[in-house]
């Protein structure tokens, strides 16, 4: 909350603290409306001799209705403002916290977990101002206002309705946020196995059903949903009580209303054509305190949707000082010096002291085993991350993600493919591209053959994800994207992982033959193509344990040595 909620609130102050009022007057305006009607009522009932006896009630009735619809509309339209501000600074917030982790979000992150971040638990976050927050206070204002006013009347009857309607109030919002907490609790958990059992056995049906357990998810699912419908109606139930209560609370009190004034009339307090007016004015007031359960029950869901915000850690760039930006230049010189990066929250660093120099068309292939820190060590030398001690330079300037795109591309195990054409995929890395420059590109990509033979060439549409074509298909084809770029460097990261042997050494070749002059990071969990590389970096718990030419890590390190070799039987 400190984090998601609180600072917007403090930036829109002066916008909250505008509406808030705007919308008492409009619920003011609508109490008004009809303690006047209720007066007016009864005033025309004694049939005055003048009609000007009632022609200011007239008035205000006209005034408050109109009074009621303005002031309502404009709450509404302030309130949806300010909310619409709050959610563009925390969707750029979101992203910023996002962005810097692009690379590796898939590591991190699951696809499900960062949707519900990017939707749900933003909009909910919206719903906290407008379902909970400005009901919340409209509610407590009128409730201490209507409580002053009959206490102003007499102490006793403003005592007993301060008691009667803090059960609306206080009373019934703390037990359905109690019951709320537990609720949600139970429902999260069978909304987890429910989702995870849907989502395997969306992906997995071709599996199940040749293993024969198709039935089996299906009623497990089934037993799932079932858990799940039970906790629904348990949950109708208690709402369905709770609104009985309250609204036989609201009774109670109109009645107690109607004798009161009743009893005070006789008493000479006020004129009997107050009695109406009194009693129509609380159906009015008690409406504001109607919302306020359901408006308190939300909060569990409130936090747990900051709480998964929260989780997002936070890599970017913390430094105050501005970082001038490197001009695009076909010869880059980067150099890691005694490099250290630790995440946040994490006991030890991901990387700890690493040194590279990486001249211009030197070709490296960074190996180890996943967890031993080659993605990190990655994105700080893309500029993604910046070191928690030592510097990454390129050309004796430290820079930051800003070079992406400009000085280096990134070839990704599972780039994506959007459902657009050929073309189109190929020139996201530059918008601006001819045909012709494409097609160059997919030449180099040893696209060439594929594309003469689609019906409408690099115009043909991919479908979505890319699912035409094979998995070899779909990564020359984000190579080619990266070759459009044209930048010095090019970081391929695990990007022939998942394809058979001979595809993966024919892609290996065309990529190697494409960027004879560029430099090349090739990340990778296996040492395949590593002969053909400058240089091994072998990674491991985030430190270099074996580094030099193939040949001479062949011929000095019996261990890599047995990896190679193992390698290269399986």
């Amino acid at each position: 909350m400190n984090t998601w909620v609180f600072p917007y609130i403090k930036q829109f102050k002066t916008r909250i603290i505008l509406s808030l009022l705007i919308g008492l007057l409009g619920l003011g305006s609508g109490a008004m409306l009809l303690f006047v009607s209720g007066y007016l009522i009864s005033s025309s009932a004694l049939r005055p001799e003048n009609i000007m006896a009632v022609y200011v009630p007239i008035v205000a009735v006209r005034a408050f209705s109109i009074g009621r619809a303005l002031f309502t509309y404009v709450e509404k339209l302030m309130s949806h403002d300010i909310v619409l501000r709050m959610l563009e600074k925390m969707r750029n917030t979101l992203y910023d916290h996002l962005e810097p982790q692009a690379i590796s979000l898939q590591e991190k992150y699951q696809s499900g977990d960062l949707l519900r971040m990017l939707s749900d638990d933003i909009e909910h976050l919206q719903d906290f101002y407008l379902r909970t927050i400005f009901p919340s206070i409209f509610g407590l204002v009128l409730y201490a206002i209507i409580c002053i006013i009959f206490g102003v009347f007499n102490w006793m009857f403003g005592l007993f309705i301060l008691l009667l309607f803090g059960v609306i109030v206080f009373l019934i919002p703390y037990l359905s946020l109690v019951r709320m907490r537990k609720q949600h609790e139970q429902m999260k958990q069978v909304d987890g196995e429910l989702y995870s059992n849907v989502t395997d056995a969306f992906f997995g049906i071709t599996d199940l059903k040749a293993s024969g357990r198709a039935n089996e998810v299906i009623n497990e699912t089934s037993s799932i949903d079932a858990r799940r419908s039970k906790l629904v109606a348990v949950l109708d139930r208690f709402h369905l009580g709770r609104d009985v209560c309250i609204q036989l609370t609201i009774g109670i009190g109109i009645i107690a209303v109607l004798f009161w004034t009743a009893y005070s009339s006789g008493e000479g307090q006020f004129a009997p054509t107050f009695i109406a007016a009194f009693t129509l004015m609380i159906f009015s007031v008690t409406e504001a305190f109607v919302p306020i359960s359901p408006a308190v029950e939300e909060v569990p869901m409130y936090q747990d949707a900051v709480r998964r915000i929260e989780k997002i850690e936070y890599d970017g760039d913390a430094s105050e000082d501005p970082i001038p930006e490197i001009a695009p230049t076909d010869h880059v010189h980067i150099e890691a010096d005694h490099v250290t990066f630790q995440y946040k929250q994490t006991t030890g660093p991901a990387i700890q002291n690493v040194s590279l120099t990486i001249p211009q068309g030197k070709k490296i292939a960074l190996l180890g085993k996943s967890g031993a820190g080659k993605s990190t060590l990655m994105q700080l030398i893309a500029g993604i991350l910046t070191p928690s001690q030592g510097a990454i330079t390129m050309n004796n300037m430290p820079y930051t993600k800003d070079v992406l795109s400009k000085q280096i591309a990134v070839l990704n195990q599972k780039p994506h493919l959007f459902s657009t054409t050929i073309a189109n995929n190929i020139r996201i890395g530059r918008p601006d591209a001819t045909d012709e420059e494409v097609e160059r590109a997919a030449d180099q990509a040893q696209l060439t053959p594929l594309i003469e033979s689609l019906p409408k060439g690099i115009h043909t549409n991919m479908l979505e994800l890319g699912e035409r074509f094979s998995g070899g298909e779909q990564q020359r084809i984000a190579f080619a994207r990266v070759l459009l770029q044209d930048t010095p460097v090019l970081i391929v990261d695990e990007a022939t992982i998942g394809l058979d042997p001979l595809t993966e050494y024919d892609l290996m070749d065309t990529i190697l033959e494409a960027t004879k002059d560029k430099t090349i990071i090739w990340i990778t969990h296996h040492l395949a193509g590593a002969a053909v590389m400058d240089e091994v970096v072998f990674l491991e718990d985030g430190t270099i344990t074996m580094q030099g030419t193939h040949q001479e890590l062949m011929e000095n390190d019996p261990k890599y040595k047995r990896l190679y070799e193992m390698d290269q039987v399986f």
